[in-house]
């Protein structure tokens, strides 16, 4: 077939299979007058002359591989035929097959192979007459600033339809590492000299060296700079897995048997939930280049916190009664509703029951109000505001219940009898654990202690 094909159409049937007879090889590539015709392969014809059939030796291309004939041939398709070189759909000669032979003619034949190529970044598949891969890189490189032929992949195999670069050196471009090979051969077997190994995932191209980024101050010294370039780009895909919190959320429901001013009680400390998201991050070279979401689910559901919330009046607290006169330094008061006068180790002296000795410590420190209604809370809760209240199944001991009540010791020696002691003591432990009342009262509240 003598017409030049486009070379961006539906793939067309495969070339014959050609039977060429070598009368001897000759390993170098014949110098091409080429042209690019609506993107394809164009080559250059000298002038024709007459049939003849007179003996006449010619050279004969057939992609790359060249030899000397002999031949009575008269035209370019008789040669052809003799040689048992069949064109196909997509190959193309020059001369054309109609021109006629003379003595010392050269006839090029170059088959048609369809190749996966990226230019700037965008892959596609066209057709092409190359001899080797160099030759189709100078055949596209009109087409974009960055060439690549893209091989096809089989396991650990990569294949071009054509030679990498017949009698030249090629670099192989993989792992950090260039090594030099000579690219007389197919890719595979181009890669193997450089003992490059592949798997199925692997993105197999060739390319000029420049943009497979070799320089000449990489190879080794006194090795030339190559055209051609085999380039290995490890890829990676990887499922990567992540966490995120779902915030629990908070609900206050309301208790008319609670007083108002009184901290919110944990009835339910619920949980923070779990979703659980799964990407699929592919790497080449080490480098994502994509991260695509493949699932994204709740693996931990959330559970409500819910807190109660007081709604009952506080009614105003009854007058204290007035203080008798104290009989002595200490008190044989047991219970809250007793007389009873004392002295901190501060040496401030109080007097009234052990309620209101407490409510006027307690406001020394500038806790009332609110702070002072938790206060009583706590400890009507926990002594009934008794000085001399045992729990005789832990040890703890007094208006504060220390445990054990030896530890009020540090605030007087008197810390058994004396009410105003055990308070003194007790406020410093609220103090430097909780900060207020309210903060003891809370805990108290959620744990049965505080």
């Amino acid at each position: 077939m003598t017409s030049v094909p486009e070379n961006i159409e539906p793939q067309p049937t495969t070339a014959e299979t050609r039977a060429v007879t070598r009368t001897h090889r000759v390993r170098r590539r014949r110098t091409l007058i080429a042209s690019f015709t609506v993107g394809a392969l164009a080559l250059g014809v000298g002038s024709a002359v007459g049939v003849s059939q007179a003996h006449k030796t010619v050279t004969l291309d057939v992609d790359g591989e060249t030899r000397s004939v002999g031949t009575f041939a008269g035209d370019v398709d008789g040669l052809l035929d003799e040689q048992g070189v069949d064109l196909g759909e997509r190959d193309v000669v020059a001369p054309s097959t109609a021109a006629a032979l003379r003595d010392g003619s050269d006839i090029v034949v170059r088959t048609g192979k369809q190749v996966d190529v990226e230019v700037d970044g965008k892959e596609s598949s066209t057709w092409i007459n190359a001899a080797d891969a160099n030759e189709a890189l100078n055949l596209l490189s009109q087409r974009g600033s960055e060439v690549r032929l893209v091989a096809s992949r089989s396991a650990d195999r990569a294949a071009l339809p054509l030679d990498v670069h017949a009698g030249e050196d090629v670099a192989v471009v993989a792992d950090d590492e260039i090594e030099v090979v000579d690219g007389s051969d197919e890719l595979d077997a181009v890669l193997g000299a450089a003992d490059v190994e592949i798997d199925s995932d692997d993105i197999v191209t060739v390319t000029d060296a420049a943009t497979a980024g070799v320089k000449a101050k990489k190879l080794p010294e006194g090795v030339e700079m190559p055209d051609v370039a085999a380039v290995v780009e490890r890829l990676e895909v990887e499922r990567v897995e992540k966490t995120k919190k779902i915030e629990r959320d908070v609900k206050v429901v309301q208790d008319d048997g609670r007083y108002e001013d009184l901290d919110r009680k944990v009835k339910k400390k619920g949980r923070d939930g779990v979703r659980t998201i799964v990407r699929e991050v592919t790497t080449i070279d080490g480098e994502k280049v994509s991260s695509e979401k493949i699932s994204s689910e709740v693996t931990k559901k959330p559970k409500t916190r819910v807190l109660v919330q007081g709604t009952k009046e506080r009614p105003e607290p009854e007058p204290e009664p007035a203080p008798e006169p104290a009989t002595s330094s200490s008190s044989s008061s047991s219970s809250s509703g007793s007389s009873s006068s004392g002295s901190s180790s501060s040496g401030s002296s109080y007097s009234g029951s052990n309620r209101s000795i407490g409510q006027q410590m307690a406001a020394e420190r500038g806790w009332t109000g609110s702070q002072w209604t938790c206060l009583e809370s706590l400890w009507t809760k926990e002594s009934n505001w008794s000085h001399t209240a045992s729990n005789p199944s832990s040890g703890a001991y007094g208006i504060p219940q220390a445990l054990p009540g030896g530890k009020m010791s540090s605030h007087g020696g008197d810390w058994q009898t004396n009410p105003a002691t055990q308070i003194a003591w007790g406020l410093d432990y609220i103090a430097g654990r909780y900060g207020t009342p309210c903060g003891a009262w809370s805990h108290s509240q959620a744990n049965n202690w505080y």
